[in-house]
Order: C-alpha cells, then sequence, then structure tokens
C-alpha cells in the first residue's frame, strides 16, 4: 500500500478549513484499502492582528466583508455546505473572533503526540468555535479542548501559561506565506504539490490517487 503525507496549512477560525477536514477524512477513508494517509495540521493566521482577547466576531466580520448582508450571505452558503458534509455551523453562536496563535500552540503540541491526537484537537477547536459558539483564544476553554482530545490537562496548562512554541508557531506561518499560502485550508501533498482550497471529495480522492501512483511508479524505475 502507497504512504502519501499531507500538510494541511488551515486555521481553527477559518470555515472552509472545517469543511475541508471534513471532506479530506471522507477522501482518506475512501481510500482506505488503497493508500496509506498521514496528515500533519499547519498553522496560519487569517487575522494575527487580532488582540490576545479577541474582538467582536459580529463588527469584525461586518468590516471584513463589507456589511452585515454580505455576512448573511457567506453564512448561509457555509451553513448549506456544512449540512452537506456533517457540520452543524451556527455562526449565530460565534461572539469572539480570537488570536488564534494560542490554539496553534495546542495544535503543534497534539502534533508530538501522533497525528490521531492531532486530529483530536483540530476537530475539537472547530467544533468549539463553529458549532458550540466557544472562545478558542481562551486559555481555560484551549485547556478542556486539550483535555477531551487526549492531551495532558496539567502539562498544557503549564504549556499555555508560558511563550513555549509561540516563535516556531510564527516562524511556520511566515514560511507558508513564503512559500506562496495567502489562503487556507492549503493541502501540500508530499511536500510538493500544493491542492488550495475546500475541494470536493472526488477531487482529492483523485489527487491522492494521482500522486500515489506516480509515486508508485517512481519506486519501480
Amino acid at each position: 500500500m502507497e504512504h502519501v503525507t499531507i500538510d494541511v496549512v488551515s486555521d481553527v477560525v477559518c470555515p472552509w478549513c472545517y469543511l475541508g477536514k471534513a471532506r479530506l477524512d471522507k477522501a482518506i477513508a475512501e481510500l482506505a484499502n488503497e493508500i496509506l494517509v498521514t496528515v500533519t495540521w499547519r498553522p496560519y493566521q487569517l487575522n494575527p492582528d487580532l488582540p490576545p482577547e479577541g474582538v467582536d466576531h459580529k463588527a469584525h466580520l461586518a468590516a471584513k466583508l463589507g456589511g452585515e448582508a454580505a455576512v448573511a450571505r457567506a453564512h448561509e452558503t457555509l451553513a448549506a455546505l456544512g449540512r452537506a458534509d456533517g457540520i452543524a455551523f451556527d455562526f449565530d453562536a460565534v461572539k469572539i473572533s480570537p488570536n488564534t496563535l494560542d490554539a496553534h500552540r495546542l495544535v503543534r503540541w497534539a502534533q508530538a503526540e501522533g497525528a490521531d491526537i492531532q486530529a483530536n484537537v483540530v476537530s475539537g477547536l472547530f467544533r468549539a468555535n463553529f458549532e458550540e459558539g466557544r472562545n478558542v483564544g481562551d486559555r481555560e476553554t484551549l485547556i478542556d479542548i486539550a483535555e477531551a482530545g487526549g492531551l495532558d490537562r496539567a502539562v498544557v496548562t503549564a504549556l499555555l501559561a508560558s511563550d513555549a512554541d509561540a516563535a516556531d508557531v510564527k516562524t511556520e506561518i511566515d514560511m507558508a506565506r513564503d512559500m506562496g499560502v495567502t489562503g487556507v485550508p492549503c493541502f501540500i501533498i508530499e511536500s510538493k504539490y500544493a491542492v488550495m482550497g475546500a475541494q470536493s471529495v472526488d477531487a482529492l480522492v483523485s489527487a491522492l490517487r494521482d500522486i500515489a501512483q506516480m509515486k508508485n511508479q517512481a519506486n519501480i524505475h
């Protein structure tokens, strides 16, 4: 069975990234008998300049998208797409647009415990923000998500109280921008093929199959 790696550059407050994860999970499940896929989640910040305590979500989004009507249209589209992919977006519940640096530190620590733990934490962050309206910039919330995802509560509490890995996360985000990543999600397959945006399940399946086939042929020759 061919092994394919995917690095997903994403931000936990990006609804398209949540859709991208749901679709990627489906694509991987569809290919379970053909390809072994290892996923690593990489950081990106859509709003790196937000203060640590965050800002009012509705006002921030209206300013960014050009008014409340534009926000309502975007949410309507996303809610319908979410339903199709098993995501219950509750945009009215989201009160704060957080700074996501701490959330990305948490995702980085989860990576050290293995891909499954990291995937649990990433899912927990998306769900907390988009379905439960919890503030993923709040450290107590992050500690709860970490524990539910399989991390040690005391360890995460101590790490969040320090500035551990903050500089490394920022460096990784800068590297993504230097590579030309200007929007997320961005799926980097085998460290060299970039697939931008929340692609359909079929598109992801087809990309993974093609790359696995290329790897296979390269190994034969």
